[in-house]
């Protein structure tokens, strides 16, 4: 059974969906009630769950690198997301936007290039991504740098790269499935954005 736990960290509600080591779904928000609407939301259909008022050593674990992550915080990520349930292009899209680094954003026609799908596609996953922000869909912007499709607002999105603002200055890349994924810095979408 799914069990639903959420905790309330510094004023930011936590929440993870998970059975035994397996996360079905994260969520964050500023209420207890969201925070447990949108873990409902994105766990598979009909599947049966609980609300745990005691949360269990993994769900605490998973909870804390929710936090780091919305802290802005390098944090190591080994945790196994629950996909069999999803079709296979957004699982390939998920795990692809789940190896951007904090400080580096991608664009969704690269995200798109990368896993063979168009960026519409890509932007329809990101849009109902569950298991944000272990998968940072807030990492993915406009081809031109631009803030775009955030479910949690653009706001919310801005204010995440700038906590997660490292001083990069050089453009990476690395490979996912053979092929290879462009990355820029998070300052290129900060310049962007404070030029308007």
């Amino acid at each position: 059974m799914i069990e639903l736990c959420i905790k309330e960290l510094e004023g930011v509600w936590y929440g993870v969906a998970c059975e035994e080591e397996k996360i079905f779904a994260t969520s964050f928000a500023s209420s207890e009630e969201r925070a447990l609407r949108d873990l409902l939301a994105s766990i598979p259909f009909n599947a049966p769950f609980q609300r745990s008022e005691k949360i269990p050593a993994f769900a605490e674990r998973a909870i804390n690198t929710l936090k780091n992550i919305y802290d802005g915080k390098d944090t190591p990520q080994n945790f196994s997301l629950a996909t069999k349930h999803l079709p296979e292009y957004k699982t390939r899209v998920l795990e692809a936007a789940r190896l951007i680094p904090p400080g580096y954003v991608t664009s969704y026609g690269a995200l798109a290039k990368n896993t063979g799908e168009s960026p519409r596609a890509v932007g329809h996953v990101m849009a109902s991504n569950p298991f944000a922000p272990i998968v940072p869909c807030h990492r993915v912007v406009g081809s031109d740098f631009s803030l775009v499709g955030y479910g949690g607002g653009l706001d919310a999105k801005l204010a995440f790269l700038r906590r997660e603002k490292r001083g990069y200055t050089s453009v990476k890349e690395i490979s996912v499935n053979g092929k290879r994924l462009d990355m820029w810095p998070v300052e290129f979408v900060l310049r962007k954005f404070e030029k308007k």
